[in-house]
């Protein structure tokens, strides 16, 4: 089996070290460069994969040019997302960003668009679609033990992305971090509520069917002193009823570490039962009309390539076959439709019809 190779370009986003692990782990696929304005942040990553100093650039274009990949990993502050999609997709390679899918549902449009003149693959990453209990619990829903979906429920986040590196390396973060970080800018796409929200969104619409709300109603705190919120909280009605969807940047614990409370994860609810799917946990709570009282349902075991995100788009890339589920651009898109809603609803401070 030829190798496919990948070359990763920003690294504003710590994700990018933990998706070049994979790839680094992954036999069919060899890393031929990576791209940052800054090489400090890439040394980390050329010394944990022993990157030659040929393989390092700062400067994408020629990075594309003389390592030819086959697909590309972008990991950018979320505005620029699009002008980075726009960058690559001429140079026909197949794209896998890094959530969240855009600071706009404009520029997530602008992607779709460039990937499709290329005629070449565009996947968003959604971290939360690898946890083997999310897998779980939307195989259930869509085997029926619930019934008909009629609600979803959601709350995640983490202590604040200042709080941890690529591989979840715990650091403690300063104010003055906080006013250098893309994280904390309004400009650059920053907060709680567009970090975290598409994630809600997106497997929202997954367990959802493809389904769209109606109208979204959205409130955002944003601390004093800050340019972006570090709490939000968005109502969307369905036809089938409403879903909540919360974003929290500073949960009491980080929840790959041990579990806040709330718990950070989904709970959904059907005509003929609930589910329960919590980040990390090894089981799935199930209640239904002929078992009222909840029990665990152990979780399915990923296997490759349906594992993790990079087996899976390389499986696609070599397939032919299109991307499915939270990373495909439509379902992505009615998630982003959501978080503009969101956003739109709480700076005015009222109730929204759908955007988009």
């Amino acid at each position: 089996m030829k190798r496919l190779k990948v070359a990763g370009l920003n690294f504003d986003h710590m994700h990018m070290g933990d998706l070049l692990r994979l790839c680094h782990g992954n036999p069919g696929i060899e890393i031929v460069g990576v791209c940052d304005e800054q090489r400090e942040r890439m040394r980390a990553a050329a010394a944990n994969f022993g990157l030659p100093r040929a393989r390092v650039f700062t400067d994408p274009d020629r990075c594309l040019r003389e390592t030819e990949p086959d697909f590309v990993i972008l990991c950018p502050a979320t505005a620029r997302h699009a002008e980075y999609v726009e960058l690559v997709a001429p140079y026909g390679v197949h794209i896998l960003v890094e959530k969240p899918f855009a600071a706009s549902l404009g520029e997530a449009d602008r992607m779709i668009a460039a990937a499709r003149r290329a005629g070449r693959l565009l996947a968003i990453n959604w971290p939360l679609r690898w946890y083997p209990s999310h897998v779980t619990a939307h195989r259930l829903v869509r085997e029926g033990r619930i019934g008909r979906l009629q609600e979803v429920h959601y709350y995640d986040g983490n202590r604040g992305p200042l709080w941890h590196v690529a591989d979840k390396v715990a650091v403690t973060p300063t104010e003055a971090m906080k006013r250098r970080s893309w994280f904390y800018r309004r400009d650059s796409g920053g907060g709680s509520l567009l970090d975290y929200l598409g994630y809600g969104a997106t497997l929202g619409t997954w367990f959802h069917g493809g389904a769209r709300p109606l109208e979204v109603t959205a409130v955002a705190d944003r601390p004093r002193g800050l340019e972006v919120d570090e709490h939000s909280v968005t109502i969307a009605r369905y036809a089938a009823g409403l879903s909540t969807f919360e974003t929290r940047w500073g949960t009491f614990t980080d929840p790959w570490i041990l579990q806040p409370q709330p718990k950070c994860g989904f709970v959904l609810k059907g005509e003929d039962g609930t589910i329960s799917s919590y980040d990390y946990d090894r089981t799935v709570g199930v209640q239904t009309r002929r078992r009222p009282a909840a029990r665990d349902v152990p979780v399915d075991t990923l296997r490759p390539p349906g594992r993790d995100p990079i087996s899976y788009f390389a499986h696609c890339i070599r397939e032919g076959r299109p991307v499915e589920g939270p990373l495909d651009p439509a379902i992505a898109r009615i998630g982003q439709q959501i978080v503009d809603s969101a956003m739109e609803s709480a700076r005015l401070r009222r109730t929204v019809k759908l955007l988009g």
